[in-house]
């Protein structure tokens, strides 16, 4: 993989955690966790990928700049700051509600993985389905500041109904068959990042969760944790790009409500070799030949 040590690098943060265990009880008196988390200092300078050095960059660039640049969306945040895409969750709960884990649903739609964060569990699956009308290929890996390990490396393939000419306008989506894969993780890692083998700016990554109190921000970077026991506890948040976790203490009381709320700091300086450059060496022109990259779906701009 061509941008393995630039994408899991982002990720040594995570310290070695031990296995907790859970009893799962019925809970009648919980209270809620709710919060807010924000991006301060603006979004970083994105990851960029020039389409024509990978396959599929008609139809891959429909997503695009405009000029032969495919940007890596790692930062969603609202007007006023509010961060899309972080996990937080409480550690070390040692009993609460039932855990009823459903496997996370991942899809390459539009040479992209939606969603780009997820929860996953250990020993547990993970689901990935291809909706394009192109191949992709799925390597996954778990890591830590122990360093990245392979989990499993597999075709993704499309479904056999698709058009076999596509072209910047095509817009037709058929699933194809699931992949369905076991997220064994070894002792103090608990990060999943998976790439298309094919096309490096496609990654979607998740964190494994111990207990069901968990959540992930949405647009506005709202998070809510209901049906928590009464008691002290450890509150984490993470998102993959913005290095280190953060925490705080929460003291929850019965059927009460408590509000909790993080801030991260946007990393910045140059945080990968993948940045837009106006270089004719790898630019459309470099082909020989006329080649329409346009962004028919969206128009990216750095």
């Amino acid at each position: 993989m061509r941008t393995l040590v630039a994408v899991v690098g982002l990720a040594l943060m995570c310290a070695a955690s031990p296995v907790w265990s859970y009893e799962e009880i019925i809970v009648t008196d919980g209270g809620t966790i709710t919060g807010k988390v924000t991006l301060a200092g603006g979004k970083p300078t994105p990851k960029a990928f020039n389409l024509v050095t990978f396959p599929d960059p008609v139809y891959c660039g429909r997503i695009s700049t405009g000029t032969g640049w495919r940007l890596l969306e790692e930062f969603t945040t609202a007007t006023d700051g509010g961060f899309k895409d972080v996990v937080v969750w409480l550690a070390e709960v040692p009993k609460g509600k039932p855990f009823n884990f459903t496997p996370p649903r991942i899809e390459a739609k539009d040479c992209r993985f939606l969603p780009f964060v997820a929860t996953v569990k250990n020993h547990e699956n993970v689901v990935v389905v291809n909706m394009d009308p192109v191949m992709h290929d799925i390597q996954a890996y778990e890591t830590s500041q122990l360093g990245p390990r392979v989990l499993f490396n597999t075709p993704l393939p499309m479904n056999a109904h698709h058009k076999r000419e596509v072209g910047a306008h095509s817009h037709e989506h058929l699933a194809g068959e699931p992949m369905t894969e076991p997220v064994n993780l070894t002792k103090g890692r608990r990060i999943f990042v998976m790439q298309c083998g094919f096309h490096a700016y496609m990654v979607s990554w998740g964190i494994a969760v111990e207990n069901p109190y968990h959540a992930i921000t949405d647009r506005d970077g709202m998070f809510k944790i209901p049906d928590v026991p009464p008691g002290e506890y450890v509150l984490i948040a993470w998102h993959p790009e913005t290095g280190p976790m953060l925490e705080q203490k929460v003291t929850v009381r019965a059927k009460e409500s408590v509000t909790a709320d993080f801030e991260f700091k946007a990393p910045t300086g140059r945080r990968s070799a993948h940045e837009m450059v106006e270089n004719p060496h790898y630019g459309i022109e470099s082909l020989g030949k006329p080649l329409a990259i346009l962004p028919t779906l969206k128009q990216q701009t750095p």
